[in-house]
């Protein structure tokens, strides 16, 4: 039987990356709120890039309704903590893992300790988690951590980074003083200003801001599993160009198309405040 070695189990990823930096992965240090649909694929995709420290958090538990999206979800870990099965899962890849759980998610007590020492940031909050997001990107950008969101839209992936000394996420969505309804719908605008999944949204009733629902696939977390472990290898390794916030990303298989975005002034953008008027009155009952 094999045993486990670093520089064997990771030897496919050199000629995309070099030696030296499969050796700087492995020194990283990556935090991911939110062991879910996005943050479990997020995990298991970094860890299998050779990313060797991570600090993960989640306070929930697995149900049977996780089953169509979240990769640790499984009849045997119904009922089982998101964030212990998915280090566990992580570990049976690489045993060698330096991973820490915050089984009581991100929260103001634990935030320090949470980005001790980390070297990037990867968001895998619930969509509607507001309150946790404004908290860690704050941080992010005060500390001058890369941060990288990335959202399942239909088949595909929107994808935003938010870097030091550039646009931040609240310059971006303008979040301060609004209602959860407000910062829902600009959050799901500012993540995909071009709106190119909705052409192809069959049900839109299963899309409700206000109760805090929609749809998503397996297809558009493993896409953004992708994606953002992409941008961070670029940011890790600072080799190819990263777009940072106030551009944006969004790749949509279902309709082969990929759109580049352009949002100076974020929410405040006419473009973006003609898209949000257009989803108020289509999702929203008070327009």
């Amino acid at each position: 039987m094999n045993s486990f070695d670093y520089a064997s189990a990771f030897s496919r990823n050199i000629g995309w990356i070099t030696e030296e930096e499969q050796s700087v992965l492995r020194d990283t240090r990556v935090a991911i709120a939110g062991m879910g649909g996005v943050g479990g694929a997020h995990l298991l995709t970094l860890v299998r890039l050779g990313i060797g420290h991570f600090h993960i958090a989640d306070f929930d538990e697995f149900g049977v309704e996780n089953t169509n999206r979240q990769a640790g979800a499984r009849t045997s870990t119904y009922g089982k903590k998101k964030a212990d099965t998915l280090r566990s899962m992580a570990l049976d890849i690489n045993p060698e893992l330096d991973i820490k759980v915050f089984d009581e998610g991100v929260n103001r007590h634990n935030l320090e300790h949470f980005f001790l020492k980390v070297d990037l940031y990867i968001d895998g909050l619930d969509f509607f988690a507001f309150d946790a997001r404004e908290l860690v990107f704050h941080h992010c950008y005060q500390h001058h951590i890369p941060a990288v969101t990335a959202a399942p839209l239909g088949t595909g992936a929107a994808t935003l980074v938010f870097m030091p000394k550039r646009t931040s996420f609240e310059q971006y969505f303008g979040f301060k003083g609004q209602s959860e309804t407000e910062k829902s719908l600009r959050f799901f605008v500012g993540l995909a200003p071009s709106m190119a999944h909705a052409s192809y949204l069959v049900d839109p009733s299963r899309v409700d801001l206000e109760a805090r629902k929609g749809p998503s696939t397996i297809m558009g977390c493993e896409m953004c599993a992708g994606v953002a472990a992409t941008q961070a290898l670029k940011i890790l390794t600072g080799r190819g160009r990263v777009l940072a916030a106030p551009h944006g990303l969004q790749y949509d298989p279902f309709i082969n198309r990929v759109n580049h975005t352009w949002r100076p002034g974020g929410y405040r953008n006419p473009l973006t405040r003609f898209v949000m008027h257009k989803v108020r009155q289509a999702f929203l009952s008070t327009p």
